[in-house]
C-alpha cells in the first residue's frame, strides 16, 4: 500500500440468502408454463374439474325438501301449467303441498296474472317434462344445470379477459362454492337461470372484441400512408358474437326483465370501447368514426335481444287464454299504429299492467332487503326451514331438537372480502386502465346500480346472485395482484396469502353448506351459523 492510497474500508458482511426449495405450486406453474403438453391438458381439464366439482355441489340430494320452498309455488306450478296451457293457468288454494304429492294436473285454464316474462318458466318445465312433475328433482333439474353451466362460463370469461388457467380457474371455484350460486341452483326461481344468460353475453361480448380490435387494426394499418392515420376508420358489419351476445342479453331480459339495464349497459360500453379503440390506432376523427360503428353495432345487438324476447311469447300468442291475451279487441289502436295485429297490441297492454306492478311493488315482506343493504349482508332470504323433535324427521338429538333450512347467505368471508375488491377494481380502472377491468366494472354497475333507483320496492339480497359473477372477477384480480408481493428477501408473501385465503373460503363453504342444502343437523349447530341480527 502506497502512502497516498485510500485505506480499504471493511466489506459488508454478505448475509447468505437462505435456499429455498420451490413450493409443489411453483413447480407445477413451471411445468404449465414450460411444457406445451401440460398446458393443452390443463386447458381442458381445469375447467371440467371445477365445473364438475359445481355440479356435485348442486345436484347433490337436490330432490330434498321434497316440498314446494318459498317462490317456487308460483315458478314451478306456473311453469307446468305453461308447459301445457301455453301460458301459466291458476290453481286451487292450497296447491303446493296437492302438487307435492303428485296432484300435478289440477290446475284450471283460467290464465294466471305473472309479472315476468315465459322464457324462465320454460326452461323449469323442461326438467319436469324429463323427470316428471311429482319429481323435486325435476322442477329444480334445470336451475341447478343452469347454475352450474354458469360456473363453466364465468372460466371462459375469465380467460377471455386475459386471465390465465389458474386465474380463470379460482374465479370459476368462488362461483361453484359461493352459498348464493348454490342456492339458487337448488331453488326452482328465476334469478339463477338470469345469471347465466348475463354472464354468457359478457363473454360473447369478449369473444368479439379481441376479433374486432384484429381486424380494426389491420384495416387502419392498410389505409396508413407515410405513417399517417387515416381520418376514418372501417365500418364492420360481420360481427356473429354481438349476434350472439344480443340473442343471450335476449333471452336474460326474456327471463326478468332486469336484462334490460344489462342491454343498455353493455350497448354503451361496445361503442364506448370501439371509439377509444379507433383512438389509440390513431384514427382522426375517432368520436364520430366511433359513433359510427356504434350506430351499426346498435343494429346488430338490439333487434335480435328483442326477437328472442318476443319469441318467448309464442305460446301467449298463438293460444287464445293467456292473461289478457284479448285486451285491445275491443280497443284496438288507431292511427299510425293501427296496423299491428291485435295478439301484438294485447301484449303491449299486458307489459303496461306488468311493468306499473312491479314498480309499485311495496308489500312488507320480512325478508325484503333494499339495496344499499346489499353490500352489508345484512338481510339475507330464508327460503326454508324445518324443525324436529327428537323422533320426527329422523332427529335423534334431544333437547332443541334438530333443524334443517334453505339461507340465502353468501360466503361472509368471500362476499364481504369481494365488496371491498369491487373498490378496489374501481381504483385500478383509472390507475392502470385496463379494458377488461373496465367490462367487469360494467356488470356490476349494469346489475347493481338500478336496484339503488327503486329504495321503497320489495326486494331481496338473493338477486345478487347476477353481481356475483363480477364480484368474484374483482376478487380474483385482487388476488391475482396480491400475489405479485414479496418481502424484501424474496419470500412469496403474496402467493401465501392468497392461497390462505383461498383455503379459508373454502373451509367457510363447507361449514355454511348444510344451511344452503336443507340437510338436517342439531339446531343448536345450525343456530350457530346464523351468528348476526337479521340472518335468522
Amino acid at each position: 500500500m502506497t502512502a497516498t492510497s485510500e485505506p480499504l474500508l471493511p466489506a459488508e458482511p454478505l448475509v447468505p440468502e437462505l435456499e429455498r426449495r420451490p413450493t409443489f405450486y411453483e413447480r407445477w406453474r413451471v411445468r404449465l408454463d414450460a411444457d406445451p403438453r401440460v398446458h393443452r391438458l390443463w386447458r381442458w381439464l381445469a375447467p371440467l374439474l371445477v365445473t364438475l366439482f359445481a355440479g356435485i355441489l348442486r345436484f347433490w340430494n337436490l330432490d330434498h325438501p321434497h316440498a314446494i320452498v318459498f317462490d317456487e309455488t308460483y315458478y314451478v306450478k306456473d311453469a307446468w301449467s305453461q308447459w301445457h296451457l301455453g301460458y301459466p293457468g291458476t290453481w286451487p288454494d292450497q296447491a303446493d303441498a296437492r302438487f307435492a304429492d303428485g296432484e300435478s294436473d289440477i290446475f284450471t285454464t283460467n290464465p294466471s296474472y305473472v309479472v315476468h316474462p315465459p322464457l324462465g318458466k320454460w326452461i323449469i318445465g323442461v326438467g319436469m317434462w324429463l323427470f316428471g312433475a311429482d319429481s323435486s328433482f325435476g322442477w329444480r333439474f334445470s336451475v341447478a344445470l343452469f347454475g352450474t353451466a354458469t360456473v363453466l362460463v364465468l372460466y371462459f370469461v375469465a380467460r377471455a379477459l386475459g386471465g390465465s388457467i389458474v386465474y380463470a380457474s379460482v374465479a370459476a371455484l368462488f362461483l361453484a362454492v359461493d352459498g348464493l350460486g348454490i342456492v339458487l341452483s337448488r331453488v326452482s326461481i328465476l334469478d339463477g337461470i338470469l345469471a347465466f344468460f348475463i354472464v354468457l353475453a359478457f363473454w360473447f361480448v369478449l369473444l368479439d372484441r379481441r376479433r374486432h380490435r384484429e381486424r380494426l387494426a389491420e384495416a387502419v394499418e392498410a389505409r396508413t400512408v407515410d405513417g399517417i392515420p387515416p381520418a376514418w376508420g372501417p365500418v364492420f358489419w360481420n360481427r356473429p358474437w354481438i349476434l350472439a351476445a344480443g340473442a343471450a342479453i335476449g333471452a336474460a331480459t326474456a327471463v326478468k326483465w332486469s336484462g334490460l339495464y344489462v342491454i343498455a349497459a353493455l350497448g354503451i360500453y361496445l361503442v364506448v370501447d370501439d371509439a377509444l379503440t379507433r383512438r389509440r390506432l390513431g384514427v382522426g376523427y375517432w368520436p364520430t368514426d366511433g359513433l359510427r360503428q356504434g350506430l351499426v353495432t346498435g343494429v346488430l345487438f338490439v333487434p335480435v335481444a328483442f326477437v328472442v324476447y318476443l319469441a318467448s311469447w309464442t305460446g301467449w300468442l298463438v293460444t287464445d287464454g293467456g292473461y289478457d291475451r284479448h285486451s285491445a279487441d275491443a280497443d284496438p289502436a288507431t292511427g299510425f299504429w293501427s296496423w299491428v295485429p291485435l295478439s301484438l297490441q294485447s301484449l303491449w297492454k299486458y307489459h303496461q299492467a306488468i311493468y306499473a306492478s312491479n314498480i309499485g311493488l311495496t308489500t312488507p315482506h320480512t325478508y325484503a332487503s333494499p339495496a344499499w343493504q346489499w353490500p352489508l349482508l345484512i338481510r339475507p332470504t330464508s327460503m326454508y326451514y324445518l324443525g324436529s323433535k327428537a323422533g320426527e324427521n329422523g332427529c335423534t338429538v334431544g333437547g332443541h331438537g334438530c333443524a334443517e333450512g334453505i339461507t340465502s347467505i353468501a360466503n361472509p368471508l368471500l362476499w364481504w372480502a369481494a365488496v371491498i375488491a369491487v373498490i378496489y377494481l374501481a381504483w385500478r380502472c383509472f390507475a392502470r386502465r385496463d379494458d377488461g377491468d373496465w367490462l367487469v366494472l360494467t356488470g356490476v354497475i349494469a346489475t347493481y346500480v338500478p336496484w339503488l333507483l327503486y329504495p321503497d320496492r320489495t326486494i331481496f339480497q338473493f338477486y345478487t346472485i347476477v353481481i356475483l359473477p363480477f364480484m368474484v372477477l374483482a376478487m380474483t384480480t385482487l388476488l391475482r395482484d396480491l400475489a405479485q408481493l414479496k418481502t424484501h428477501r424474496g419470500f412469496a408473501l403474496g402467493r401465501w396469502a392468497t392461497g390462505v385465503f383461498i383455503v379459508a373460503v373454502l373451509a367457510v363453504s363447507a361449514w355454511y353448506y348444510p344451511v344452503w342444502t336443507a340437510i338436517q343437523v342439531p339446531y343448536d349447530l345450525w343456530y350457530l351459523h346464523f351468528n348476526r341480527s337479521g340472518w335468522v
